[in-house]
């Protein structure tokens, strides 16, 4: 485990533990606050946050900036935001267990040094790797469960919500949820 902020992001931008280090551009680390008591974490990285080395840069993290911005959370400041992979997988498909196992070190690494008190899941992917294997997000999103001291909750994917618009009412809920929860506990979120 790495302790200091700076020499993680260092050392994983140089990550060769699978084979997605050989067709990536761009390392996507994260971006945000490395103290945000709000973390929320994706799949992994698209064409977009490939080519520019950021997660959710694209249209899904166009909706994904709005949806935080209406519940007075903000990318740069009072959030941090990654990916359980850090390299785009090709032609954007979901990342192969064996992908996620050998980039999760990295996330789990990024946890336990900003020590958020909640953790968003964008999508399927994320929701099943980090608090069950077996959720279903169209029915489960919106839903809390507590693990290790940590308050989870998955929503859908904001790419999901460009190819079904219809689920876009349901999943600004669950962003209004998030607040209310950030509320509840206390959470700092000052901008």
């Amino acid at each position: 485990m790495i302790g200091n902020w700076e020499r993680l992001q260092a050392d994983c931008m140089g990550c060769q533990n699978c084979g997605l280090c050989q067709t990536r551009r761009h390392v996507v680390f994260g971006v945000g606050n490395p103290a945000a008591q709000v973390m929320l974490v994706g799949e992994g990285p698209g064409e977009h946050e490939d080519e520019q080395g950021e997660p959710f840069v694209g249209r899904g993290g166009l909706l994904l900036d709005k949806y935080l911005a209406a519940v007075d959370l903000d990318r740069r400041t009072n959030v941090y935001i990654t990916n359980i992979v850090k390299c785009r997988p090709p032609k954007n498909r979901d990342p192969l267990p064996e992908e996620q196992e050998a980039c999760i070190g990295w996330l789990r690494n990024q946890f336990a040094i900003i020590r958020p008190k909640i953790l968003l899941c964008l999508g399927r992917v994320a929701a099943m790797k980090l608090m069950k294997p077996d959720i279903r997000i169209t029915k489960e999103h919106g839903q809390f469960l507590e693990k290790n001291g940590v308050l989870m909750m998955a929503t859908l994917h904001p790419a999901a919500l460009l190819r079904n618009p219809s689920q876009k009412p349901a999943a600004f809920e669950d962003f209004l949820k998030l607040r209310e929860k950030i509320d509840q506990l206390g959470c700092d979120i000052a901008q």
